[in-house]
């Protein structure tokens, strides 16, 4: 028997209660609010010093090629962008690397070893012994 369609709302739902993307929600928020402090990062502290070798002590995104029929070409923006593209690969590379390590120091630890099967009872194994020896006995007797 065929089951019913849950219908777009029913295949939705269970497609946001899903625990990975919960966590790429968490993700992209955190990514959000970490971006806000490397724009800030290249805006606040790095253009300014760039800056400095651009021409004048005025920030990096001002600099600016103006073309002769109007209009610029922002040089100083495009450098900016790339200045943020740096420093959000380093740092993701650098969590990826973190969390890998995590990895295989959880994939290195070895198992723990069984435990060694107890020494069996000395009387137990002499009379193992007897039992063995009176069975080849009775064979030999039988023959």
């Amino acid at each position: 028997m065929k089951e019913k369609s849950k219908g777009f709302f029913g295949e939705f739902k269970e497609f946001i209660a899903r625990g990975n993307v919960m966590d790429m929600a968490v993700g992209v928020i955190v990514g959000g609010a970490f971006k806000a402090i490397a724009d800030s990062l290249v805006a606040d502290i790095i253009n300014p010093i760039l800056g400095i070798f651009a021409g004048g002590n005025d920030a990096l995104a001002g600099l600016a090629i103006h073309l002769p029929g109007g209009g610029d070409i922002m040089l100083g923006n495009f450098i900016n962008a790339i200045i943020n593209f740096l420093i959000m690969a380093l740092v993701i590379f650098c969590m990826v690397k973190t969390i890998n390590s995590f990895h295989r120091k959880k994939e290195e630890t070895p198992a723990p070893e069984p435990e060694p099967e107890p020494e069996p009872d000395p009387q137990l194994v002499l009379l193992e012994e007897i039992r063995d020896l009176m069975k080849a006995q009775n064979r030999q007797k039988e023959s």
